[in-house]
């Protein structure tokens, strides 16, 4: 029997907390919803947009000085009111299997966000085709479209895989309490969602083979059991990073910036300077859950930091 879940949407005051204001933002253009594509031997992943987020710099990154911050986002040719991070989402597609990592924000987080369902139809994918969803973390871009607005699962019959640490995290009712207050409401989201899962999750550790050819890579510190995944086809990896890079400039730039999206931002910081030192030594390509539509590149060395080279 189905769990009783009550669906919260954000209020006005706590959209407003979290965006500083920027509710405007429905008004934008909407973003093309065009793929990118990956091949790795009979593998083929597709890069789908689920819309953007509008993220306060505060919020973002609320330690750094601002005007070092602007300066840096302007050398980038990005906006310097706010960040709009692309959100895109994965999916695999080998032989009889459908894998989506996350399933974007669904209609109840940011009126820029949760178009995923409408531009799956781009990449050729019916929702009730996809086999597997594999979680990086569990924060409203990608969890909370999980469900329809009747609560009902949007991909019915998939089989769902998340990190233990990950999921106890978010099913533990002290969490709230662990959450600065413009981010308490992720705590609420995820615990009206996560039963719908009880009955068919899979939890792993890192380390582990998720799907065949699936890796379970920790990167800790945006959240306590947040996971980024090696995939692997043929003689070739990339790596889904999820949020463990969140900003073509300053993640790569500055990647011992304290970014306040981080549940531990010195963790964070640390996993994130890890991750871009092993990317840009072993030239493993990555695709980013919030870099540029579609997010697919490589890290690159420059000088004592990092840049992304889109491919």
């Amino acid at each position: 029997m189905k769990p009783s879940v009550q669906k919260h949407s954000l209020s006005r005051r706590e959209f407003l907390s979290l965006s500083g204001g920027l509710a405007l933002a429905a008004a934008l253009p909407r973003r093309a919803s065009a793929l990118g594509e990956v091949t790795l031997g009979d593998k083929k992943l597709s890069i789908v947009s689920d819309g953007h987020l509008v993220l306060p710099l505060d919020f973002a990154f609320p330690a750094p000085p601002r005007d070092e911050l602007t300066a840096l986002l302007a050398a980038y040719e990005l906006p310097t009111d706010a960040l709009y991070p692309d959100c895109n989402v994965t999916v695999l597609r080998d032989g009889e299997r459908t894998v989506l990592f996350d399933v974007g924000s669904g209609s109840n987080f940011m009126p820029t966000a949760g178009r995923l369902f409408d531009n799956l139809a781009e990449a050729g994918v019916n929702p009730a085709e996809v086999t597997d969803v594999v979680f990086t973390h569990g924060h409203p871009d990608h969890l909370w479209g999980l469900i329809d607005d009747f609560d009902e699962l949007v991909f019915p019959d998939a089989n769902y895989y998340m990190n233990r640490t990950e999921w106890d995290f978010w099913r533990d009712e002290d969490t709230i309490n662990k959450m600065p207050e413009a981010r308490r409401i992720f705590a609420v989201g995820a615990r009206n969602r996560l039963p719908n899962l009880e009955d068919r999750i899979t939890l792993f550790d890192g380390g582990d083979e998720v799907l065949p050819g699936i890796e379970a890579f920790a990167t800790y510190g945006h959240t306590p059991g947040h996971t980024s995944f090696i995939v692997h086809g043929g003689s070739e990896s990339v790596i889904v990073t999820g949020d463990a890079v969140t900003n073509v400039a300053i993640s790569f730039v500055k990647p011992d910036w304290r970014s306040g999206t981080d549940q531990d931002a010195e963790i964070g910081a640390a996993t994130r300077a890890r991750l871009l030192d092993r990317l840009a030594t072993d030239e493993t390509a990555i695709i980013g859950f919030h870099l540029p539509h579609p997010g697919t590149g490589r890290v690159e060395r420059k000088g004592t930091a990092y840049r992304f080279a889109h491919s």
